[in-house]
């Protein structure tokens, strides 16, 4: 049997990723700090992954405590989330001041990205939501 356990970013400042997956209903669920490796890992899982106890899916945050530089966070490729209603999503993540750089035009999906670059994909539940502003006529922020 194989089953998907996480997925694992590394992160510079993991109370702004944290903060970041929190604005998507993401909440620490366990930590472990190595002090022999120097390192942190920190597990994020939404509520109804928790429901699911053991079988839950995670994002794993790694922060190495001697500082490395990371670049090409889009070479990791992106996660993707299902959310409830992907304006209001995409509204909360604006007002915190998450830049959207492919906003939800198509009423079905958009695109943000966490504090050290990695790109999120978020995606409508259901059917698309009617095409509304001001997400129909915002441009592409940058890369996704």
């Amino acid at each position: 049997m194989t089953r998907y356990l996480h997925t694992m970013i590394r992160v510079t400042d993991p109370e702004a990723t944290i903060r970041f997956f929190a604005l998507l209903g993401l909440e620490e669920v366990r930590r472990i700090d190595n002090e022999q490796g120097r390192f942190t890992l920190i597990f994020l899982a939404s509520k109804d992954d928790q429901a699911i106890g053991d079988r839950r899916v995670e994002v794993e945050l790694t922060h190495n405590w001697d500082p490395e530089p990371y670049s090409g966070g889009r070479n990791f490729g992106h996660l993707a989330y299902r959310v409830d209603d992907v304006y209001e999503t995409c509204q909360r993540l604006a007002d915190a001041g998450v830049t959207i750089n492919r906003p939800p035009r198509d009423g079905h999906m958009a695109f943000v990205k966490t504090p050290d670059g990695i790109s999120i994909e978020l995606l409508q539940a259901g059917e698309p939501k009617a095409p509304a502003e001001p997400w129909a006529s915002m441009p592409n922020t940058g890369s996704w």
